[in-house]
């Protein structure tokens, strides 16, 4: 019938490994440059202030308020970390779990902010520092190019 020869199979059979690997990966392009500046931005940041005077790596490693410390530890894992060991192997399925990490990041750094701003009292909070602004803005730029970077994926036939 159709009767191939075991050198064509092979090949074949090849050609569709190759074809199915370059499917689980991501070519992320000018991106990664975007990606690096803002991991960047968010380690600039650790030495900036972001809650009363305390500067990032002092939320980081010592004793701070619950969300920023949790925003912290984000934003070095989800923003720093985790995008460095995916631009490394360029799979498509960390750059999900590296969106949905910007996505947690970033509502908690929204949070982070907003409770900074706001006291029980009639008085205001004292307010985000600049690193804290820094550190959100960066995992929000993330947060758009993973989005993009993942979703831009080609239908699998």
């Amino acid at each position: 019938m159709n009767e191939e020869p075991d050198d064509v199979a092979a090949l074949r059979e090849e050609i569709d490994d190759v074809g199915r690997s370059a499917a689980k990966r991501i070519d992320p392009g000018a991106g990664a440059l975007t990606i690096a500046v803002a991991a960047l931005a968010i380690l600039v940041s650790l030495i900036l202030p972001w809650v009363d005077g305390a500067v990032g790596l002092t939320v980081l490693f010592g004793d701070a308020p619950a969300l920023p410390k949790v925003f912290a530890f984000l934003a070095v894992g989800a923003g720093v970390l985790l995008p460095a060991v995916t631009l490394a192997v360029r799979r498509w399925a960390l750059a999900w779990v590296c969106a949905l990490a910007s996505f947690a990041g970033s509502v908690a750094g929204v949070l982070s902010i907003w409770t900074t701003q706001t006291t029980t009292g009639h008085h205001p909070g004292p307010g985000p520092g600049l690193g804290l602004v820094l550190a959100v803005v960066a995992v929000v730029v993330l947060l758009v190019k993973w989005l993009r970077l993942a979703a831009s994926r080609p239908p699998m036939q």
